[in-house]
């Protein structure tokens, strides 16, 4: 049996002395399907469709069956002005078991389409519409997407990034980088109600991420602009009113964030200045890739190497003995065996484009 990750790429922008910029050539944008059931990843597909590195690395969301997985893009060139970048909503389906895979749908969600997720039972899928303060909620019957519409989480200003499933597809969390919060929201079938209660884990919460048994979930809080040290909180989902129970220094800018498949390791991809000017006095040449373990209610950390430019998403194998890291500025995925207390590199896989998020099917 393979485990499937699904990882995107964004040709659309590069980074040119640390400014996103929209190159002259773009490269097409796209997605690579990886089987990591081997001792390294092996390649067994691409499929070019819009993708964005705009957002959260969670840009990407995969059924639980591994049937077919869904992509969003948050950004698109228009055809009037071919050196800038809008809003845009498309959301593609993949269908994973053709050979090749390929795509069978295209809908839309929301302006900004960025952080999307499936639910455990496979049956509904929500979008952070992070342009336009929504998240919208699409069924799903053997494959098929149908629009159900959408759920109003603040004024766009609220910009929200990303949304995960918890307590068994039965309530959500929305991270809002706009206005530094996470919202709650309760789901009955297709009935998603947000809840007037929020979190507060930090400055700006991006990517948030929750697996395993799902009592824990990590937030990863980019702050302002690479400048001071920015944190992840640890949101303990046991309680009827979830709450922030640890916040830890993560360094500047952790962009993406990841459980580990069992729910006892968190990792992190931090840019460290990677993705600033040269000319900064926080540039670094490479990021870092961080991990913590989960010990009672706290995150304690484990392991730290260096890694890539402009990290992005990150992925686990189904064992939590192999680490997917994503280096934007430097059109790879990294390979990492993590053996509980060790990171060590293992190789690269070439990308065709900048790596702009990346996911497997959740536990």
């Amino acid at each position: 049996m393979a485990q499937i990750a699904v990882s995107a790429h964004d040709g659309k922008q590069v980074l040119i002395d640390g400014v996103q910029t929209v190159p002259a050539n773009p490269a097409p944008d796209g997605v690579m399907v990886l089987d990591l059931s081997g001792d390294f990843p092996r390649v067994i597909g691409m499929v070019a469709l819009p993708t964005s590195v705009i957002g959260p690395p969670a840009s990407v969301a995969v059924a639980p069956d591994e049937s077919f997985a869904l992509v969003t893009a948050s950004r698109r060139i228009p055809a009037e002005a071919p050196t800038t970048i809008v809003a845009d909503n498309q959301i593609s389906v993949i269908d994973l078991t053709s050979s090749p895979p390929r795509v069978t749908a295209t809908l839309h969600a929301g302006a900004g389409a960025s952080g999307v997720s499936i639910n455990p039972a496979g049956t509904l899928a929500l979008v952070a519409n992070r342009s336009e303060g929504t998240v919208s909620i699409f069924t799903i019957a053997d494959g098929v997407l149908t629009d159900a519409g959408k759920v109003t989480i603040g004024p766009a200003t609220t910009s929200p990034a990303h949304v995960i499933f918890f307590d068994q597809g039965r309530r959500a969390l929305v991270s809002r980088d706009g206005d530094h919060r996470i919202s709650l929201l309760t789901i009955s079938g297709t009935e998603v109600t947000v809840e007037a209660q929020t979190l507060a884990p930090g400055l700006r919460p991006y990517q948030i991420d929750s697996t395993g048994p799902r009592t824990f979930a990590v937030s990863a809080n980019i702050g302002g602009g690479g400048r001071d040290t920015d944190t992840l909180a640890l949101i303990d989902l046991r309680e009827v009113q979830p709450r922030v129970v640890d916040v830890v220094a993560a360094g500047l800018t952790p962009e993406g964030v990841k459980m580990s498949p069992d729910g006892r390791y968190v990792a992190a991809t931090v840019n460290d200045g990677s993705n600033a000017p040269p000319t900064s006095p926080r540039w670094h040449r490479q990021g870092q890739i961080k991990v913590w373990r989960i010990e009672d209610g706290r995150l304690v950390p484990v392991a730290e190497a260096l890694a890539g430019a402009w990290g992005q998403g990150l992925a686990w194998s189904s064992d939590g003995h192999t680490l997917l890291a994503q280096s934007a500025a430097d059109n790879r995925i990294e390979v990492y065996h993590f053996d509980g207390w060790r990171l060590t590199r293992a190789g690269e896989i070439p990308t065709p484009a900048g790596p702009a998020g990346i996911r497997t099917a959740e536990p």
